[in-house]
């Protein structure tokens, strides 16, 4: 990582952190009988996957339903971008009645939550929506979403960036701060 970086989080303390928000949900959800998680694409998915497998070792009887959801087309910047490359939308169930975890690693202005609940009406009408984050960036939401389960809260400005390296075959696994100015010691 670049020498303007802070570490939050390297591997071990992420996955203290993915075990006490897999331990969050089990005391919430129970047996996740009526609850899916949904990873949202694209970056929500890496998180979302290492909490699925964690929850089914630590209860490998429940049936958890999980999914992944591409919001590229429900966002309401995309026609300002580029060339929109979509992502793909795994869902083999409908969410009619159930409670659904939305699973994102980093939320910022709240633009890709809304998003995902507007790409997740596609799939029916929920009883519950929830909101699982990583990295939860204070003072820089522009949509009033807030999450119900936090890796952690940090206080950031507009400059800094949050790097988060959840599947890397080399390199190091964690979450970064990174900032344009040198103040980190």
């Amino acid at each position: 990582m670049p020498e303007n970086s802070k570490l939050i989080f390297n591997k071990e303390l992420l996955a203290i952190t993915i075990d006490r928000l897999c331990y969050q949900l089990i005391e919430n959800h129970d047996n996740f009988k009526d609850t899916v998680l949904v990873g949202l694409q694209p970056r929500g998915i890496y998180l979302s996957q290492i909490v699925i497998e964690r929850l089914r070792q630590i209860q490998p009887d429940s049936q958890i339903r999980y999914g992944e959801l591409d919001v590229s087309f429900f966002r309401d910047d995309f026609r300002r971008r580029d060339l929109i490359v979509p992502s793909s939308t795994r869902m083999d169930f409908i969410v009619e009645g159930k409670n659904v975890i939305l699973v994102d690693d980093v939320l910022f202005t709240g633009r890709t939550i809304r998003a995902g609940m507007d790409a997740l009406l596609a799939f029916g009408r929920p009883e519950r929506v929830e909101l699982l984050v990583l990295i939860n960036r204070k003072f820089s939401r522009q949509l009033p979403i807030e999450p119900d389960y936090i890796g952690k809260s940090i206080d950031t400005i507009s400059t800094e960036k949050v790097k988060v390296e959840l599947k890397r075959p080399e390199g190091e696994i964690g979450v970064w701060l990174i900032s344009d100015e040198k103040f980190y010691e």
